[in-house]
């Protein structure tokens, strides 16, 4: 008998989606042993990692709350600071806090049919180590911490002001009465610019192409009046779902009718610059809505900023560095004292984990999802993907549910192995529906869905929260003791 420590459950992660792991495991699987790694100093994931100025949600917070602890805060459209204390009073109030294991980082992960286990090898505090787990659960997101995307921009080395990168923020960055020139124009630079405007810097935001970008209130009012006349419980979940509803149907509006959608978003972003012409210049894309993630702008803080001359907008393609700026191909120059490259992100699946099956490597690039929660052909394992339509959590949710209904199912039945099994000649499709640079750049390193249920994973909450709180978790699915 191995003298390792063993666990029923691993979990990979203490961020949002780690967190309703722990409360959906003491809550459904209350005799179960379980721990999370977490290979960060602090819980909080994105959240806690992310400190650029003005780092925010760009989902509302009654969907990418927890729906068991409902947010009460004014703020719809949350900074990350009030996210990030969200999360630690979660934590904190659900006996979650006691079961995180900072500074511990999952490397490899090896099962082993012999044993039905997986032994999981860590990193912490500069040393290795191995422990066992009859179920592994990675709920480490789907980007890398460690590195952003590095376009290699041309000339960088000449460029003799600062270089900054949203994801590694310093502390002491004082950017009021200096140039800043912000390269992007996806989420994190739509933040930034009305953050450093605010700050005081002159501040331009340079991008390659448009993004279609909405306005939405800071504040729910209708949350606010549901709130006054209901229970806090009903009032969130009141909340929840009048959200859940306004999303799909923007969502869908998009896609069956992406004419109506991209003239609504002109109209809208029209009204908050009072110009047409900035508009059709540099905030209408050639793409569709929701071909690429929708931005969201939270009270029009970025239309604001530009209207009233504190932040620019240039369109257009970057020639060199030179030492004072940047020279685009159109021969202007951009003076700047600080460059900040918010160009995206890389997208690291299951935490970039080397996993092996009885001996044989099973990187993410070669495998098919269940459910969009586990692997075709790998046991005793479910990773948490959430939306890339609506708010992360929403899914997140529905798969932690799903993880404990199919090992409350497998204790039932005494069954010490779970493996989906994906039928021969199926289809296989990307995973994530969405032209935008971070998901072609990792197309080979993503795994596949399938062509029908339950090996399709949808964008969907409806169709999702039925099949996962009530399909037959046996389905296509092997067992073994």
């Amino acid at each position: 008998m191995s003298d390792l420590e063993h666990l029923d459950v691993l979990v990979v992660g203490a961020g949002l989606s780690g967190i309703g792991a722990g409360y959906r495991l003491r809550t459904m699987s209350p005799t179960r042993t379980w721990a999370i790694l977490e290979a960060r100093d602090s819980l909080g994931g994105t959240w806690d990692l992310f400190r650029y100025p003005g780092v925010r949600s760009d989902s509302d917070m009654m969907t990418l709350g927890f729906p068991f602890e409902p947010w009460t805060d004014p703020d719809a459209i949350a900074d990350g600071p009030k996210i990030l204390d969200y999360l630690r009073r979660t934590a904190d109030k659900h006996g979650i806090t006691e079961r995180i294991r900072l500074g511990h980082k999952v490397v490899a992960a090896d099962w082993s049919s012999d044993e039905a286990l997986w032994t999981v090898t860590v990193e912490h505090a500069g040393t290795r180590r191995q422990l066992t787990c009859s179920f592994l659960y990675l709920c480490s997101g789907y980007y890398d911490y460690e590195r952003p995307h590095d376009p290699q921009l041309p000339g960088l080395e000449t460029f003799e002001g600062q270089v900054v990168h949203p994801q590694f923020w310093p502390d002491d960055l004082d950017v009021s009465g200096r140039k800043v020139v912000v390269i992007g124009s996806g989420a994190t630079a739509v933040t930034l610019v009305p953050s450093l405007a605010d700050a005081g810097a002159d501040v331009t935001m340079l991008q390659r192409t448009p993004t279609w970008i909405a306005s939405l209130p800071r504040q729910d009012r209708v949350r606010d009046v549901l709130q006054k006349v209901l229970p806090g419980r009903a009032a969130g979940t009141a909340a929840r779902y009048k959200n859940v509803l306004g999303t799909m149907g923007v969502y869908e509006l998009s896609r069956r009718r992406p004419a109506v959608m991209r003239s609504m978003l002109s109209k809208g972003a029209a009204k908050s610059l009072g110009s047409t012409d900035l508009v059709a210049d540099h905030f209408t894309p050639t793409y569709d809505p929701w071909d690429q993630r929708l931005c969201v702008v939270p009270d029009g803080d970025l239309f604001e900023a530009v209207r009233s001359g504190r932040a620019h907008v240039v369109t257009d393609t970057i020639e060199t560095f030179v030492p004072h700026g940047i020279r685009l191909h159109s021969g202007r120059e951009l003076d700047a004292d600080v460059v900040v490259t918010a160009t995206g992100l890389r997208i690291k699946l299951a935490g970039g984990i080397a996993m092996t099956v009885d001996g044989q490597a099973r990187p993410t690039g070669d495998l098919t999802v269940y459910r969009g929660v586990m692997f075709a052909g790998v046991p005793n394992l479910a990773v948490c993907v959430g939306y890339v339509n609506a708010s992360w959590t929403l899914r997140a949710d529905l798969a932690n549910r799903y993880v404990c209904r199919l090992l409350g199912h497998m204790e039932q039945n005494a069954w010490r192995v779970a493996t989906p099994h994906a039928p021969e000649g199926m289809e296989g499709r990307p995973l994530l529906p969405l032209a935008s640079g971070y998901v072609q750049r990792a197309a080979a390193d993503l795994p596949q869905q399938g062509d029908g249920a339950p090996w399709l994973m949808r964008q969907n909450y409806l169709l999702d929260r039925r099949d996962m709180l009530r399909s037959d978790v046996t389905e296509a699915m092997s067992f073994g003791r």
